[in-house]
Formats: C-alpha cells, structure tokens, sequence
C-alpha cells in the first residue's frame, strides 16, 4: 500500500471516529442533562453503527455512518406520519432534530442548479430525463455534494424544459 493510500486511510478512520466519538459526547451530555429523549435516540444510533461494523468486520466511514442517521431520520419521519398521539409527535419531532443536527445539510435547487452549470449541455443532450437525471448526480456526487434526488430531478426537469 502507498504511503499516501495508509495516509488518507488513517484520516477517513479519523474522520469517522470523530463523528461515533461526537455522538458518544453528545450521548454522555444528554445523560448528564437527564434528557433521556437524546440519549434514547444517540444510543439507537450507537447500536447501529457497532451492529453494522460487527457484521462488516470494518469501521464505518463518515458517509456510512450518515446513511445510517439518514435511515433513521427517515423512519421518524414516516413514523410521526403515522401516529395521532400528541406526546409520541413531540418525541418523535425531538428525535428527528436531534438526527437532523447529526447530517450534512442538502444543497437546495438553486444551489443544485448552480453546481449543474458546467453539465448544463450533456444533460439538455439527454434523449430523457432518467438519462440527464443520472448525469447530474454523478456530477454532484463527484464534487463530493450532499443532495436529494428529487431536488436534482426537479432541477434536471427545469434545465431540460
């Protein structure tokens, strides 16, 4: 292995204990603080992450550990959809900021649209927009951006419109 492949392992490895390492604190805080709402859902969150680097047998990257935040964002989401109680809302909405406070936020559609304007071209070329759709994400991708798919396909419409 290259010197600079071990370097940029070893920083990845950095990276990705510095945000199991944060989530550890912010756990310990909530404890402290006896906000047992934060401590329950950073705990869930703790418990995916060793489950999923016991059954890998590798430490989890920052991009894992987001999907996972993610996942878990998501199932609030359509939990607190689902449910009519007034008390299990304001738990599962606490849940869901702590989580969301946890992620990188996602470029909106101006910011997706700028980011497009070297691809404008290739994606208007598209002979449809599934085809212009997959251009724009691996572009975005590519510069390391954190977008949702259906902001880049509303975007991708508009440019090829």
């Amino acid at each position: 292995m290259a010197t600079g492949a071990r370097s940029d392992a070893r920083v990845m490895l950095r990276r990705a204990l510095m945000l199991v390492d944060e989530i550890r604190s912010r756990m310990k805080a909530a404890m402290k603080a006896r906000n047992d709402i934060e401590k329950e859902v950073l705990r869930v969150c703790l418990g995916e992450i060793t489950t999923h680097e016991a059954r890998d047998g590798k430490s989890m990257s920052d991009e894992d550990v987001h999907r996972i935040l993610r996942k878990l964002a998501k199932s609030n989401r359509e939990t607190l959809k689902l449910t009519t109680q007034p008390e299990e809302q304001r738990k599962l909405r606490i849940e869901l900021e702590v989580l969301e406070s946890m992620l990188p936020q996602a470029l909106n559609e101006q910011q997706v649209t700028a980011a497009l304007a070297p691809v404008v071209a290739d994606i208007k070329a598209c002979g449809n927009d599934g085809q212009a759709t997959g251009i724009a994400m691996r572009h975005l991708k590519g510069q390391g951006a954190v977008v949702e798919g259906r902001t880049v396909s509303a975007v991708v419409r508009s440019l090829r419109a």
